[in-house]
């Protein structure tokens, strides 16, 4: 048995890593796309669950695919990975001292069962003035993250608190995928 992350994440990687799982990366190569009219929570579950599917039709009969997708929503806007840095600007001035929700879709498969689901976490921002946008903005982390942060790094300076699991809002709600994964026969305890 292997098990396989179908993401190029790099916070991802160092989760399931500090579960002390072996595991190969091979990346989805399809295109994110996000189906109109569906919430966050299932916007997110059909995305990882599209990517799960990919990688698990070139895996073994006996491989585990493990695949997310993380949204950010504001209201009922979806904010995904900002387009470029005015884009970023624009999503944490909308951040600014408001609450939000993360959702990441988690979908495991194996020997042709496919487990899918999504958590969902609620995210406080302080008040950001615009030289910490701007400031924030030029360190480049937020470009490759939904929402244009990341609560791992400097962006944490922004969050007044959260409700619900942090490891969904950097991306990867171990708790759910544990539980999972138990189900398709992986105990990771």
């Amino acid at each position: 048995m292997k098990v396989i992350l179908a993401s190029a994440s790099p916070r991802r990687r160092e989760l399931l890593s500090a579960l002390g799982l072996n595991f190969e990366v091979r990346p989805a190569l399809g295109e994110e796309h996000p189906e109109a009219g569906l919430s966050g929570g299932e916007t997110a579950k059909r995305l990882s669950c599209a990517k799960c599917l990919e990688v698990a039709a070139l895996a073994g009969e006996d491989d585990v695919v493990i695949a997310a997708d993380t949204v950010v929503c504001l209201d009922d806007e979806i904010l995904g990975k900002p387009a470029d840095e005015a884009d970023a600007a624009r999503m944490l001035r909308a951040l600014s001292g408001r609450g939000h929700r993360v959702f990441t879709g988690v979908t495991v498969a194996r020997g042709g069962k496919v487990l899918s689901d999504y958590e969902e976490t609620a995210v406080h921002f302080r008040p950001l003035t615009e030289r910490e946008i701007a400031a924030y903005v030029a360190t480049g982390e937020p470009m490759d993250k939904a929402g244009a942060y990341g609560i791992q790094g400097r962006a944490s300076l922004f969050v007044r608190g959260i409700e619900g699991d942090y490891f969904n809002v950097v991306g990867l709600p171990l708790c759910k995928l544990g539980q999972m994964l138990k189900e398709l026969g992986v105990d990771l305890i």
